[in-house]
C-alpha cells in the first residue's frame, strides 16, 4: 500500500524545507500536514511505542476474526508487526497513490483559490471584531449608565484575552479532528456570541460574550496558515501566506473606520450585528465550498475504507503519529509554558513585545474618548483616527522587509537569528518619540493631523518590533519556534487586555502630555534592551537551547 518515495535525499530535503515553512507560520498546527507532526527525541519514541501497541491491537483482533470466517484468507497469517522506522517498506502502512486526487497538493488550482480566499477572509474578519467596537463605547457606557473608564477599557481588550486562550485548545483539536470540523465548531461559536453580544442585557454579560467571541475567533489565526501549507508547495505558498498574513494586520485598524460610522448611524449594537452577517455569511460559504485539507484525517479515511474493503485490520497511516490527544494538548499547552517560564531569551521577547502590545491596545481603547472629548470628533469620524496606525504598520513591515532581506543577504552564509533583529532599533526609538509628539501635541489641541501623523510612527515602531523579534524567535528556536510563539502569544495578548485597564485613569491623572511621555520614557527605557538583545543574543540562545527545556 505504501509507495517509496523518489529518494532518501530528496526525502529528506523536502521534510527539512516543510519543518521550515511550519516554523515560520507560527503554530504547531501549522506544521505542513503531510509530514504529519514533528517531534522530538523523546516524543518520537513514545509515537513507536504506541503505534507497535495499535498494531499488535489489530492483529490479534484479526486473527479473531480470520477464526470465525470474518475476514479474507489472505489476512488470516498477518503477525503483529513491530513499529519500523522505514514505513516505506511495510505493506500495510498506506500513503497516497500516484496523482491521488484526494491528496490537497493535487488539487484542482481553482479549489486551493477557494479554500485560501475562504480562510483569508476568515482571519480578516475576526481581527476586526477587536477593533471595530472601540468607537461605539461612550455610547455603550451611557446605555449602561456606568462612568467605570477600566470597564469602558477592558470591554474592548477582553476580546484579545480570548485571543490568548483560544489557540491553546483549538490547535491541538484540528490536529486530531482535521481543520474543517473546527473551523465550522468556531464559525458557530463566534457568531453565537456575536449575537450574545448585540443582545447583551448587562455591561457583565457584554464582556463575556466578548472574551468567548475571542476564544473562537481566535480559529483562523491557528490554523489557518496550516491549512494553506495542506494544499500549496512551498515555492507557490509565498503569495497565499501574503494574503493570509494581511488580514490580521488590516483587521484591526478598518474595524474602528466601519464601526465609528455604523455606530453613529445606528447605534453601537448594529456593530454586532454587522459582525453576525459578516461571519454569517462567511460561515454559510464555507460549509458549503471547503474542503478538509488536513493530511492525517483524509489518509485515515482512505485506511477506514481499505479496511473496510479487503479485511485488513492490520492497514495504517504513514501519518499516523501515535499520539493521543492527551499528547496534543501537552504539546500545544504545556510546552509553550515551559518555555515561557525557563527560556530567557524567549522571556525577553515576551516582555518587550507584551509591551508593545498593551501600548497598541491603549492606543484602541483611547484614541476614540481623545478625538472625542478633545478634537470634538463625533462617533461617525472619530474611526478615521485609526487610519494614522494603518498607514504606519504598512510603511512599518515594507521598512522591515526590506531591511531584514538586506541583512541577511549582507550575511550569507554567516546568518544568525540575531540578523533579523537589525532593524529593532528603529522601531524601538520610533515608538517613544511617536508617543511624546501625540501626548504633547493633544495636550496643547495643536492641529488633529498633527497627532495623527503621530500614529504613523506609532504604527511603525509596533510593526518593525513584531515582525523583528518574532523572526527572530523563529530562526532561534527552528522546529520549537511554533511553541516560542504560541508562549509569547499568551504573555502579549494578556498585556493587552491588562494594560488599557489603567490608561484611561492615567490620562485622567496626569493628562495627555504626561501620561502619554510616561508610556514614552517606560519605551525611551527599553531602546537600550533592543541594543543588549542583539548584542546578547547569541550568548542566550547557545547557553540556553531548547534541548535542555
Amino acid at each position: 500500500m505504501a509507495t517509496p518515495d523518489a529518494g532518501g535525499d530528496a526525502a529528506a530535503l523536502q521534510r527539512q524545507r516543510s519543518i521550515d515553512q511550519a516554523v515560520a507560520e507560527g503554530h504547531d498546527a501549522d506544521i505542513p500536514s503531510d509530514i504529519g507532526v514533528v517531534l522530538d527525541e523523546q516524543g518520537e519514541k513514545q509515537r513507536q511505542h504506541a503505534i507497535a501497541e495499535q498494531q499488535q491491537r489489530r492483529a490479534s483482533l484479526a486473527r479473531k476474526r480470520s477464526l470465525s470466517g470474518d475476514v479474507e484468507k489472505d489476512a488470516k497469517d498477518n503477525n503483529a508487526p513491530v513499529a519500523d522506522d522505514d514505513d516505506d517498506h511495510d505493506p500495510n502502512v498506506v500513503w497516497w497513490d500516484d496523482n491521488d486526487p484526494a491528496n490537497p497538493y493535487n488539487w484542482p488550482t481553482w479549489t486551493k483559490v477557494l479554500n485560501c480566499v475562504l480562510i483569508s477572509m476568515l482571519t480578516f474578519v475576526t481581527p476586526l471584531g477587536s477593533s471595530i467596537f472601540a468607537p461605539g463605547v461612550s455610547q455603550l457606557m451611557h446605555e449602561f449608565q456606568s462612568d467605570n473608564l477600566e470597564l469602558a477599557s477592558f470591554v474592548v481588550s477582553v476580546y484579545v484575552l480570548g485571543f490568548a486562550a483560544g489557540p491553546l485548545v483549538i490547535a491541538p483539536l484540528s490536529e486530531i479532528y482535521g481543520r474543517l470540523v473546527v473551523y465550522h465548531a468556531c464559525n458557530i461559536g463566534f457568531v453565537a456570541f456575536l449575537v450574545g453580544c448585540a443582545l447583551a442585557p448587562t455591561l457583565n454579560a457584554l464582556i463575556v460574550f466578548r472574551f468567548f467571541s475571542g476564544v473562537f475567533g481566535s480559529c483562523p489565526l491557528s490554523n489557518g496558515g496550516g491549512t494553506i501549507a495542506d494544499m500549496i508547495v512551498q515555492e507557490k505558498r509565498a503569495m497565499a501566506m501574503s494574503a493570509f498574513s494581511i488580514g490580521p494586520l488590516l483587521g484591526p485598524i478598518i474595524g474602528p473606520v466601519a464601526g465609528g460610522f455604523l455606530a453613529g448611524a445606528k447605534g453601537w449594537r448594529w456593530v454586532f450585528w454587522l459582525m453576525v452577517i459578516l461571519m454569517g455569511s462567511l460561515t454559510v460559504a464555507i460549509f458549503a465550498f471547503a474542503r478538509e485539507s488536513y493530511a492525517p484525517v483524509l489518509l485515515q479515511r482512505k485506511v477506514d475504507r481499505l479496511r473496510r474493503e479487503t479485511g485488513n485490520e492490520l492497514l495504517r497511516s504513514k501519518l499516523d503519529s501515535g499520539l493521543t490527544p492527551a499528547d496534543y494538548f501537552k504539546r500545544s499547552i504545556i510546552r509553550p509554558l515551559r518555555m515561557l517560564a525557563f527560556s530567557p531569551l524567549c522571556i525577553a521577547f515576551a516582555v518587550y513585545i507584551s509591551i508593545v502590545y498593551g501600548y497598541l491596545y491603549i492606543m484602541f481603547t483611547s484614541v476614540s474618548v481623545v478625538f472625542t472629548q478633545y478634537y470634538g470628533f463625533n462617533t461617525s469620524t472619530v474611526g478615521l483616527v485609526f487610519l494614522g496606525l494603518g498607514v504606519g504598520s504598512m510603511a512599518g513591515l515594507l521598512y522591515f522587509s526590506i531591511s531584514s532581506d538586506r541583512a541577511i543577504k549582507k550575511a550569507g552564509k554567516d546568518a544568525k537569528p540575531e540578523h533579523r533583529l537589525a532593524s529593532l532599533p528603529a522601531g524601538a526609538i520610533m515608538l517613544p518619540v511617536g508617543f511624546f509628539i501625540y501626548g504633547w501635541t493633544a495636550q496643547y489641541r495643536v492641529h488633529w493631523i498633527v497627532p495623527i501623523l503621530s500614529h504613523v510612527l506609532i504604527g511603525m515602531g509596533n510593526i518593525i518590533i513584531f515582525a523583528s523579534m518574532n523572526l527572530a524567535l523563529i530562526d532561534t528556536f527552528t522546529i520549537y519556534a511554533a511553541s516560542a510563539l504560541a508562549a509569547n502569544t499568551v504573555a502579549r495578548s494578556v498585556f493587552g487586555a491588562v494594560l488599557p485597564l489603567f490608561g484611561l485613569k492615567m490620562y485622567e491623572a496626569l493628562g495627555l502630555g504626561w501620561g502619554n511621555s510616561l508610556l514614552a520614557f517606560i519605551a525611551a527605557a527599553m531602546v537600550p534592551g533592543a541594543f543588549l538583545i542583539i548584542r546578547y543574543g547569541e550568548l542566550l540562545r547557545t547557553k540556553y537551547p531548547i534541548k535542555n527545556l
